[in-house]
This record gives structure tokens, sequence and C-alpha cells, in this order.
């Protein structure tokens, strides 16, 4: 048979992925680095401090640790060995999940509503599969960049515009100076609502009068709203809300997901959940139709995922132990000493910093009107430190610099040292 050379024949890629703009944030920032330390300009730099990516970086805790060993030591007898966990994740782990969510946030949760993944990155990008590919997506601006990619990805935008940074089909809602870094409510109608909170990058918390809007837009438009919680146990404000169930409605239009990483450490361990209420509601379903999306949440998971670690799920109960709860709150506590000690290190040089209180994240002005990527730059240069740029984080990012307090004390104090010496402004 003749070799076939029409390239309009055969097996072909996602052409979605090639709308993705350049290279993902976190990638392009490694590279840059790397093109740094391979360049004359560094040849007298010792070391590079890294307040960038938001990687925790202290140890787990002991009793964390203790019921990693103790899931360890299970699969090691044959009488407590467990092979394939229960794709939604451990009957204990989600019953811990509820009373947790029940006595520290007074939301009452059933436990087949919560499902364990290996976090929540995973989970905010996988989430959207269960919803009509033509569903209008929209994203604070800036936000993280799993929302925006994944949906891009799917094929539910058109062409990036470099221009303006963003994506045709997708609706951006801006959060800057003059709102508080939360958005308006989307003037137009929308499918598919990604809300973070305590957000990243900007570390702006949102308040139950800024959240109440949204929900009522989601119930009058048939809208589900997607919410990210991964940060909410670093908010110290008793005042906001920590789950988005704490706004009446909730549970008919929102999907929340969120995250052990950044509360104990187990950005490495990998687990986290996804709440999706049997109340929820769509344009097409109600509670008790075959099709809802709990049911397809459910049917997703058993269809392309095995469950989490079975030893990661046990460290998980560790964290939500009574002991657990207090050790993982002395590492935010040191996580938002240094986001302290940061925050009062750039007012001191005369930045608009923002976020740090409830959240690990800075979000702070550039100097000067500089474009981010040409700031990242001039601080890698001048301080040899590793900021992230705001405009990777979409067009409302640009102008901004996130900052992350996830990191030794040594680091920060030395990155701090570095700044206040050699940044030139």
């Amino acid at each position: 048979m003749a070799q076939q050379t029409n390239c309009a024949v055969g097996a072909k890629l996602n052409p979605n992925y090639r709308k993705l703009a350049a290279g993902y944030l976190f990638p392009e920032i490694n590279r840059r680095v790397k093109e740094f330390i391979a360049s004359p300009k560094a040849s007298n730099v010792k070391k590079i401090i890294r307040l960038g990516i938001g990687d925790t970086k202290l140890p787990l805790t002991s009793t964390v640790i203790e019921h990693l060993h103790n899931g360890v030591d299970k699969l090691s007898r044959p009488e407590t060995y467990t092979g394939y966990g229960v794709e939604q994740g451990s009957k204990d782990l989600r019953k811990a999940l509820t009373d947790f969510y029940w006595e520290n946030y007074s939301v009452c949760l059933e436990p087949e509503e919560i499902f364990i993944s290996d976090g929540a990155k995973c989970d905010s990008g996988n989430i959207q599969s269960i919803f009509d590919i033509k569903s209008i997506v929209a994203v604070q601006d800036p936000a993280y960049p799993v929302y925006v990619d994944t949906n891009v990805a799917s094929g539910r935008s058109g062409a990036f515009d470099p221009s303006f940074s963003c994506y045709s089909g997708i609706v951006y809602m801006p959060c800057n100076r003059s709102n508080g870094f939360f958005p308006n409510v989307p003037e137009q109608h929308v499918d598919l609502i990604y809300i973070c909170s305590p957000n990243n990058p900007t570390g702006a918390v949102a308040t139950n009068h800024q959240l109440e809007p949204f929900v009522r837009y989601a119930m009058d438009e048939k809208a589900i709203i997607i919410f990210d919680s991964a940060y909410s146990m670093y908010i110290k404000d008793p005042s906001l809300p920590k789950s988005i169930y704490k706004i009446d409605g909730a549970k008919e239009c929102a999907i929340e997901i969120s995250s052990f990483s950044k509360w104990a450490g187990f950005t490495g361990v990998r687990l986290g959940w996804t709440i999706v209420p049997k109340a929820l509601v769509t344009a097409d379903s109600k509670p008790g139709d075959e099709f809802t999306p709990w049911s397809l949440w459910d049917r997703r998971q058993c269809t392309f995922f095995n469950g989490a670690s079975n030893i990661a799920q046990d460290g998980g109960l560790g964290v939500l132990t009574e002991k657990g709860i207090k050790e993982s709150q002395e590492l935010i506590d040191f996580y938002m000493e240094n986001a302290r000690i940061l925050s009062e290190c750039f007012r001191k040089l005369g930045f608009e910093v923002y976020g740090g209180t409830n959240s690990p994240f800075l979000w702070i002005k550039t100097p000067n009107n500089m474009k981010s990527w040409e700031f990242f730059d001039k601080m890698l240069e001048e301080a040899n430190v590793v900021i992230t740029p705001g405009s990777g984080f979409g067009p409302s990012g640009e102008g901004y610099f996130r900052v992350s307090s996830f990191g030794i004390r040594e680091n920060i104090l030395e990155g701090v040292e570095k700044i206040e010496s050699n940044l030139i402004l």
C-alpha cells in the first residue's frame, strides 16, 4: 500500500491547545530564571530568592506524619492492606470533612456531597467537563491560569488576543483598586462563573455582601458558580466567609473546591476535595433527575479516577483531628508572619500593597507604570529575587506583581535585604 501523504487524513491533535498563549505562566518564569542564571549578568550572583510560586516549604506536622506512617503500615499487613479505594473518597474522611464544615462554618453537608481528589487544581480543571461545551465562562480578572486555560483547551473560547492579553469568548470580570479587587456580577448572561476567595493572585477576600449578588445572579440565570476556597484557612477576620455555602441559596447554584495543600503543606502529598450539593440545579436538571451535576460528577470520577491515595487520605484524617488543626494553624501563622514582613518591606519602599492579611499572597503595583514582565526582569537582575508578573493572570493583572509568603524565614529575610539594598527605584 502506498504511503499516505495527505495530512488531512489520520489522527490529529486537539486544535484548541494551539490557542493557549505562549507558555503556562510558571514554566515561563522558570525559563526566564534559567536564562538569567546562564547569562553574564549573573556571573556574581550567589543565590536566587524565589518569592514567586506559592509552594509550601515547612515540613508536615507530627500528627500528619503519624497518620501517614499509619497509612503506610496498614499496607504492610495482609489483614489491613487496601488496594483500590472508593473513587469518591474514604467514608471516614468525607465524614470528617462534613463535621469540620459544621463545627467551624455552621455549614451542613452530606458526606456523599464531598468528593475527595488529588488536589484543587485538578478538580478546577476537570469540573468543567460535566457542563455543555457551549457554556459561556466568566472568570475573575486577574485569575489563576487553570480556570481559563482548561476551558480554552476544551474549546470554550476563541483565539488569544495579545493586544489585550485575553481570549475571545471568555467573559473577564475586572478586579481592580476601584472595586476592592472583587468584581461586579456580569452584565450579560454567562453559564459558569469562577470565583477564588481568598483570591489567587490578589489576596482579596470576598465578603458576604459581595458574594450575595453572585448567588442571586446564578439562581436567576441558572448559572453555576465554581468557588475555589483553597486558601480559606488563611482568613483571620471572623466576619469573612470561608465557604460560599454561608450564603443562602448557594447549594442550588455553587460547587466548592478546596485543598489540604496550603492548609497543611500537602502540595506534594496531593489531597483536595470538591463539594457538589445534591440540590444543585442547571437549566436542564432538577434534584432527583437521573442526570444532575452531582450524578455527572460522580460518574466522571468513577470513570476517569481511581480515587486519591489511601496513604494521603490517612494524612488528611490527621489534619482534621483537634491536634492536627492546631498544628496546621501554626504553619499558617508562620506564613502569615512572612506576609507581614514582606508587606512591611514593600510599603517602606513606597509600593502600593494589597492582600497579605487574610491571604498568603501580596498583590503589589509596579513602580513608575512599568509593565509586569519588565518589572519581573528588573527585580531578578537587580535584587536576584523572583516574583510573579501580574499580567500572567489576565489583562487586569498588567502593572502588578504577586509575592508569595510561602518560604522559610531565612530566605524571606534575605529576600527583603536584597530588595531593600539592591532594587533601584
